[in-house]
This record gives C-alpha cells, structure tokens and sequence, in this order.
C-alpha cells in the first residue's frame, strides 16, 4: 500500500511549508471545480440536439465567461502572493548557518559565535550504512540547528551551480558561485530532515545530500561546544 507522502507531499515541519500546502489544496478545490463545471458543459450541450441561438450569441453569457475567470484567478493570486511575501521574510534570527557548495559535498559554517564553527558533509556510501539508515541520503556529518527560533540559511558555491533544498522545511536556494543568497525557516519540532541538491551539478549530483538535525537549544549548545573543543 502507498503511504501518503507517496501520493502528497512530506510532511511539513515548518510554518511556511505548512503554508505551501494549504495554498496547494485550495488551488486543487478551485480547479477540480472548474474541471467540473467545464466538463458538465461540454458533455450538456454535447448531447442536446438543439441548442438555443441566444446562449452562444448572449452578451451577458459572453460577460459572465469573461469576469468569472478573471474572479477565480483573483482568488488565486492574493494567497500566492501573500505566500511568497512570506518566503521573502526573514526577520530576526537566532542563528546563522552558512551552506556552500562543493562538488559534490556540503560545507557548514556557524559563524554567530567567537570560535567560528565549520565542517564538511560527505554521503555515506551504501556499503557503510547502518541498519535503518537512508540510501542516498545519509550523511558523515549533520548539520544541527536548534528548533522553536528562526534560523537564516546562506547559500553560495565554490564551483558551479548547487541548490540547497529540505521538502520538509519548505526551502530552496540556488547556490551561485561569487553571490550569497538567503533564506530562513522556523523548525515546529524536533527530527531529522533530509535534502539533496536541487541542481544538476555535474556527474555525481545525486550523491550530495543533506541531513538536517533539529534539536532542543540545551543539545545543540552541548553539540556546538563539543565541535568546538574538537576543533581547536
């Protein structure tokens, strides 16, 4: 049997993902009607033998088929962009974590603190992973974020293009080599959240995911003390 998040998308682990899919389901509402009503039309007038002169000559029918459109796609762009002021706002962030794309691997900054914090993240091939690990996905290295703050991404490349992109969180940013791009996201709860480059990059773009761990403010402060202390 097919799981849900076979047939829909994964589930959302941050507001503006929960957005993203409330905006899909309204805009599916809206066209599985007009599906409907245009197929009823069709199969209506289809089957009548006669068909009154003043429909296809009516000026009101001709205003209706014009402003009723221009309603519905009315109601579709105020939430689109009402979504996409949201995924443009930032705000304040509690942390700063900075992704730069290699071929083909991930590298992570944490550069809020004194001892800026850095490290590679490389896929871990299918002959090391452990029992209940993901194939393609696992990584050697997470990057750890806090959840319950906001958090600011930046994005950039070393080489070529790159695309750093969670489902779950409801984000993708290109990675462009020379420019630093931005984007933020609020973790609703705990886990770990998986991601792979978004942009074919080259001959093993498959092979640099992301792993993403969530964690209660008190872990990821014991976390980042501990790589800091490895690291001097």
């Amino acid at each position: 049997m097919a799981r849900y998040s076979q047939l829909g998308f994964v589930d959302a682990a941050s507001p503006l993902m929960e957005q993203m899919i409330f905006f899909h389901d309204h805009a599916m509402v809206v066209l599985l009607l007009i599906i409907n009503f245009v197929l009823y039309m069709m199969i209506y007038f289809t089957v009548q033998k006669f068909i009154c002169r003043t429909i296809y000559e009516s000026q009101f029918t001709e205003f209706l088929w014009t402003v009723i459109p221009a309603i519905i796609l009315v109601f579709l762009a105020l939430p689109s962009l009402r979504l996409l002021y949201m995924l443009d706002e930032i705000g304040d962030s509690a942390l700063t974590l900075k992704c730069i794309g290699h071929q083909w691997y991930w590298s992570y900054e944490y550069s809020d603190y004194s001892n800026e914090v850095s490290f590679d993240s490389y896929m871990i091939p299918t002959d090391d992973l452990e029992p209940g690990d993901f194939r393609l996905l696992e990584v050697d290295n997470r990057a750890v974020v806090p959840y319950g703050c906001n958090v600011r991404v930046l994005v950039t490349s070393e080489d070529v293009i790159h695309s750093w992109s969670v489902p779950s969180l409801g984000v993708k940013v290109d990675a462009i080599p020379g420019r630093l791009n931005q984007m933020g996201f609020y973790l609703n709860y705990p886990g770990v959240f998986y991601g792979q480059c978004s942009e074919i990059c080259g001959a093993n773009h498959s092979f640099m995911p992301i792993c993403l761990e969530g964690v209660d403010a008190k872990s990821f402060t014991a976390w980042l003390n501990t790589l800091e202390a490895y690291q001097k």
